[in-house]
């Protein structure tokens, strides 16, 4: 039996009978071929009628093969993760989550454990898509669930979903078409100047730093509390390294950031005065400030100001905004750039927000100009 054999790989053809090779064109016979498949084992296919049908079988096998090894990798990746489950899926996946810091992590186990687990725990990962993820938004909207954590909990599954789609588990992205959880902060409750003076001189020297921080450099309640006096890097910049964490009652990275990230922020002379006044008369430790009342070698507890926070609202001896919570006195500090006309971008900056989106869906309606104050300064220059 005679064989052909095509360039090296291709494989061959050849015809099981008597006839020699000069006779196959006219001999009745089927021609066979021969080749390796993709696993690198033989294998051979009958049923050609002529020489030029089994040579573009041939060449058709070889294309593929050559192709197959992306196509290959993607059917063992689906083999191996489409009948996993979500949770062990998930646990690889969050081993890849490096960037996150310890209170991100934190965040996303709360995340994990009262929302996503109980939804998907047990669930293959090959069996989601669009209608999976609109039926949990529903049942969270059932729940009663807040739409802050409503759009966290769909921001994580979707991080999850998508690394898995890039995988190859699903021919569509299970979010095309689905409509995310319309979280809007609420419009934030500001303190008018004079307020402001009245709830400073409200608490003890303690509250009244630390209003002074948050108003004036627009520190969050846990950054003010790790105030350093070795952070004013300049007589108007005081650099924020780290924060008082609620849960740890340590210090910790700031939110958003990584070990050994800071920001840098405006120091008014108000407020470096009330800094360095404080430093003067109490002392520091290591360039703290503030200490537990209790133990010195700690960070200062956030519910301690909270507490002072409370008893200052339910005596009533000072005007407060409704609804303004302690956190009203960082949105001053906002509210203060935006109306002296400071752009939103260093104002987000400034307050560490993960995007500038977040600043302009709380302060969007501080920001001075409307569509109609725009149309005529632009008049003004196009008439020059």
């Amino acid at each position: 039996m005679a064989t052909i054999n095509l360039v090296r790989g291709m494989g061959s053809f050849f015809k099981e009978c008597e006839h020699p090779e000069s006779r196959w064109s006219r001999c009745s016979h089927e021609y066979k071929i021969r080749y390796r498949n993709a696993a690198g084992r033989q294998t051979e296919e009958s049923g050609f009628a002529t020489r030029d049908k089994a040579k573009a079988r041939l060449i058709e096998v070889y294309q593929a093969r050559k192709n197959a090894p992306q196509s290959q990798h993607k059917a063992e990746r689906i083999q191996k993760y489409s009948p996993m489950q979500f949770e062990p899926y998930v646990i690889e996946w969050k081993a890849g989550q490096r960037h996150l810091g310890a209170a991100s992590l934190r965040h996303l186990d709360s995340l994990l454990e009262h929302h996503l687990y109980p939804a998907f725990r047990s669930r293959r990962m090959g069996t989601f898509d669009h209608k999976v993820v609109e039926a949990f938004i529903q049942t969270m909207e059932r729940n009663g669930v807040g739409l802050a954590t409503q759009s966290n909990a769909f921001d994580k599954l979707k991080a999850i979903l998508l690394d898995a789609h890039r995988l190859g588990l699903y021919d569509e992205n299970p979010f095309d078409g689905v409509k995310p959880p319309q979280y809007d902060p609420k419009r934030a409750v500001i303190p008018a100047p004079l307020q402001l003076r009245g709830i400073r001189e409200a608490g003890d020297e303690t509250f009244k730093l630390v209003a002074e921080l948050m108003s004036g450099c627009g520190l969050r309640n846990g950054e003010a509390l790790a105030v350093n006096v070795n952070n004013i890097v300049a007589d108007d910049v005081y650099r924020v390294t780290e924060q008082v964490n609620q849960t740890t009652k340590d210090y910790a990275p700031l939110k958003h950031r990584k070990e050994g990230d800071y920001r840098d922020v405006p120091l008014p002379a108000r407020t470096r005065r009330s800094l360095l006044s404080y430093a003067d008369t109490y002392g520091t430790i290591d360039g703290y400030l503030l200490r537990h009342p209790l133990d010195i070698a700690k960070p200062y507890p956030s519910y301690y100001l909270q507490n002072q926070w409370d008893r200052i609202k339910r005596a009533g001896d000072v005007d407060i905004p409704d609804s303004m919570t302690l956190y009203g006195l960082r949105h001053f500090f906002a509210s203060n750039c935006l109306s002296h006309n400071i752009p939103i971008t260093d104002v987000a900056e400034w307050m560490g927000h993960k995007s500038i989106d977040v600043t302009f869906k709380i302060y969007r309606h501080l920001m001075p100009g409307s569509i109609s104050h725009a149309a005529q300064v632009l008049d003004l220059g196009l008439a020059a």
